[in-house]
């Protein structure tokens, strides 16, 4: 096929053309696997209960710039989780069931108001907590 595309190309040479892309394409590739592979580990995962009309803990602080994975567990019945704001809406199971999670990225300073988005009992209104992003500093190590 080189050969087609390169006509002034031997056969030796288009074999090992096509050798070298081949080689550069898997290297482009495992770089790409590594990159995710090193993001994922670098990613602070953050428990979040939710119970009796609460999520704990309520207050998340990070930096521009953090990557967290937020694991949601209930103890009790089912509840939901949306981040005020946005589409970010998740179920997560009652007790026993399993878990949701989600992936934020914190991309400028802010706070995100997260909520519970089921109705769960008398004090669903007040089942709330929030995302606080500060701006990177200087003496931030990151």
């Amino acid at each position: 096929m080189a050969t087609r595309l390169f006509p002034q190309l031997t056969p030796r040479a288009a074999r090992a053309l096509a050798c070298g892309l081949a080689v550069v394409l898997a290297a482009l590739a495992l770089n790409g696997d590594s990159a995710d592979a090193r993001r994922q580990s670098e990613r602070r995962v953050v428990h979040v209960t939710a119970e009796r009309f609460s999520f704990t803990p309520s207050e998340i602080k990070l930096v521009v710039g953090d990557e967290i994975e937020i694991r949601l567990k209930s103890q009790d019945t089912s509840h939901g989780f949306k981040l005020v704001g946005t589409e970010t809406e998740l179920a997560i199971p009652k007790r026993g069931a399993g878990e949701a999670s989600l992936i934020f990225k914190a991309a400028e300073p802010g706070r995100w108001t997260f909520e519970c988005s089921r109705v769960c009992g008398a004090g669903h209104n007040f089942m709330r907590g929030v995302i606080i992003v500060r701006a990177k500093e200087k003496s931030d190590a990151r």
